[in-house]
């Protein structure tokens, strides 16, 4: 759905979406890229999961006296178009989130979080948002409107990283502490395609 907020025009999924990019900042900060590529390939596969669900619901007949059809049509019914363009921006975004805080957590010596995770959010997320509103939306709008909300959308993920930063910063530091980890990637192969998790030690 999209709603308007303070004369912006954004989805409505803004509010909670890019809590997934903090998640997995928090991952791979502390577990690595590997538990972190683990993670969004459960969460792609659910996804779909939940989309094949909603879909086989509304296609099982219904009684005559049920009159909500398409009401539920309305609220759960998801086009393939939708689910692609999700699917894609999330698998595209995710990896690339992870894979440049990584990255960058090498570089920096595993210091400043805050510029690596602002700076992953700007490539994941700016990612993210070009693959899904393009694949989504293009066609049903004004090009000129489809831009406009691009970058509403984009602008606002990357302040809610800055703005819950130090959050971050807490949430790191607590679960390093009680979990005894804190993991460099050296040596790993940045590619999506693969389900192993495991630390090379392990």
């Amino acid at each position: 759905k999209m709603a308007t907020f303070f004369g912006l025009t954004l989805p409505a999924a803004v509010f909670l979406f890019p809590l997934t990019y903090i998640f997995g900042d928090i991952l791979t900060e502390v577990y690595g890229f590997k538990k972190a590529r683990f993670t969004i390939w459960i969460g792609l596969f659910a996804n779909l999961f939940m989309a094949l669900v909603f879909m086989l619901t509304l296609a099982l007949p219904f009684p005559e006296f049920w009159g909500r059809q398409e009401a539920y049509q309305t609220v759960l019914g998801m086009t393939p178009r939708l689910v692609g363009a999700s699917t894609i921006a999330y698998f595209a975004g995710e990896f690339l989130n992870s894979a440049v805080l990584s990255k960058l957590k090498l570089k920096t010596a595993g210091r400043m979080l805050w510029v690596r995770t602002i700076a992953s959010t700007i490539v994941g997320e700016g990612i993210d948002t070009l693959l899904f509103i393009t694949i989504a939306f293009l066609g049903t709008m004004p090009w000129g409107t489809l831009k406009n909300v691009m970058l509403a959308q984009y602008l606002w993920k990357v302040a809610y990283e800055i703005v819950v930063t130090p959050l971050t910063y807490l949430v790191v530091g607590w679960v390093k502490k009680k979990e005894g980890v804190d993991v460099y990637d050296h040596d790993v192969k940045y590619h999506p395609f693969s389900l192993d998790w495991r630390r090379d030690h392990e």
